[in-house]
């Protein structure tokens, strides 16, 4: 939640973001700047703090946003269809909370509805939502899954996430190209074994 504070004399004005003054998230970076033995100073890095911040604002949405809401939206008059529905190649970015580095790769997502459908692009912002987090590819994909089957009381859920992780191609064992592939399943899916290979075999 964003606050704006105005000191006595009503002619200065403080932002605050979950209480973390814009102030002091910019003077945290320019530590950072300092700490890996940069000037803040100079002329290219003086609005960079500013932009960092313009720049987690947009990255990090996720945690402002409900995923009852997005998915508040739905359609009952579906003739009694029961049959899968899927969606892949859904492109994301989030970023790994051990290493503060970029997660950048495709979510899809099948599902079974009962008696009601949501909307494909609400499929969408909520795997948006949750990539727009500090993230681990495994709790991701989980609550993608969960939060379907939940809010919509689904047949069955299916969600496969395929994602690079920079903290492991840009340091560290520094191996370019490897994917890493997390699936989650509920409902019929886990039960039947048909109805999951459908859904491996649309997302293929």
């Amino acid at each position: 939640m964003n606050i704006v504070e105005k000191n006595l004399s009503g002619t200065a004005e403080k932002e605050f973001r979950n209480g973390v003054s814009n102030d002091d998230a910019k003077k945290a970076l320019e530590l950072l700047l300092k700490w890996i033995g940069e000037n803040p100073q100079r002329e290219g890095l003086k609005e960079t703090p500013k932009r960092v911040l313009k720049a987690y604002k947009e990255w990090f949405a996720g945690y402002n946003q409900n995923p009852v809401e997005i998915l508040s939206k739905t359609f009952e008059e579906i003739d009694g269809y029961r049959e899968m529905i899927s969606l892949k190649d859904v492109g994301f970015h989030s970023f790994c909370e051990h290493h503060f580095a970029p997660i950048i790769g495709k979510v899809h997502i099948g599902y079974i509805p009962n008696k009601k459908v949501v909307g494909l692009s609400k499929l969408a912002r909520l795997i948006e939502m949750y990539a727009r987090r500090l993230q681990v590819q495994e709790k991701m994909t989980a609550e993608i899954g969960n939060t379907l089957q939940n809010h919509l009381d689904c047949l069955g859920v299916g969600v496969v996430v395929e994602a690079e992780h920079h903290c492991m191609c840009s340091r560290g064992i520094k191996k370019q190209g490897s994917l890493m592939k997390t699936s989650h399943f509920t409902g019929i899916f886990l039960d039947n074994s048909d109805k999951k290979n459908e859904f491996m075999r649309s997302i293929s």
